[in-house]
């Protein structure tokens, strides 16, 4: 009975790892398929091509393409340093940008509050319009409403940004007393452990979140390609646009698509942090923080650095 159960178990094993070097094996072919036939998950007006789009989205073929594309990477990182750091300098620089243009939202969500409280209290206005020729008319409800959005958009695409500023809260439980090489590999084991699986984790229940509020018939996780296939039949499109007033904000959907977004950062980020780790470890102390680019506190801003209220 014991030999049985040994011989299962090793069945099993030897059955998963099958699995997975099969997918890596495929995932060359899957992506080539997707590059030469950008038709078939790209032209949204056939709602075939919308369905596989939403299958592949959140699937395992996507995972093990992304997986492969990182080993493969890696691997050549390994053997051209100069060329990890291409990769790093790159994707952090994106980030940067990426975060430095989303926190002006911060100001526009300030701006458009006093707009707000001076139509409603000075002028008594019940509705607010922007733009010129044809400008944008909602109720007042609806702007106030709309805050919301633009601490969303602060929240979601400065994440990653604010990482590579060393920006976010750490609990320092066994970190700072060990060497410079553990610090290394701490960060590299928290990128890949950590740091990616969440990221991969909130996309997969994100992703059909955000396209059960865009489409009908409302495609599920638990579906196969042919089972989402046949449905599209039946699709078409039914973007979110129910408010939680009567005349409130009715575009919720961006929300959604803001998590996908931040998701995709952060799994990118976490690649990216893995990277750095790995060439810091191996090159020593004097490459720490090399080609990092932090924002610099301007003369007379001294005093606001790192205050604590």
């Amino acid at each position: 009975m014991e030999e049985t159960a040994s011989g299962g178990a090793f069945g099993a094993i030897l059955d998963g790892l099958t699995w997975f070097f099969g997918n890596i094996a495929m995932s060359f072919w899957n992506l080539g398929y997707a590059v030469t036939h950008p038709s078939s998950w790209l032209n949204w007006t056939d709602n075939e091509a919308v369905m596989r789009f939403v299958y592949y989205g959140a699937s395992v073929e996507l995972l093990f393409v992304v997986l492969t594309a990182f080993l493969v990477l890696t691997a050549i990182g390994m053997w051209r340093h100069s060329f990890m750091w291409g990769m790093v300098r790159g994707l952090e620089g994106f980030h940067n940008t990426v975060g430095r243009i989303a926190a002006w939202a911060g100001l526009i969500m300030v701006l458009q509050q006093v707009i707000i409280i001076l139509v409603q209290r000075v002028f008594a206005r019940p509705d607010l319009s922007f733009g010129f020729g044809v400008p944008v008319s909602f109720d007042v409800s609806w702007w106030s409403e709309e805050l919301k959005l633009y601490n969303a958009i602060v929240v979601a695409l400065c994440l990653a940004y604010t990482f590579v500023q060393g920006g976010h809260v750490r609990v320092d439980l066994v970190y700072s007393p060990v060497s410079y090489r553990a610090k290394k590999i701490i960060d590299m084991f928290g990128s890949l452990f950590f740091m990616m699986p969440m990221a991969v984790l909130v996309w997969l229940y994100s992703w059909y979140f955000l396209w059960r509020h865009l489409i009908v018939p409302k495609p599920s996780a638990s579906e196969g390609l042919e089972r989402l296939v046949m449905k599209a039949r039946a699709l078409r499109w039914n973007v979110e646009t129910i408010g939680f007033s009567p005349n409130g904000f009715s575009a919720y959907f961006l929300f959604k698509i803001l998590i996908v977004l931040m998701c995709g950062f952060i799994f990118l980020q976490g690649v990216v942090f893995f990277w750095r780790s790995y060439l810091e470890w191996r090159e020593g102390p004097e490459s720490e923080g090399k080609y990092h680019d932090h924002d610099r506190v301007e003369a007379g801003e001294e005093a606001y650095d790192h205050a604590e209220f």
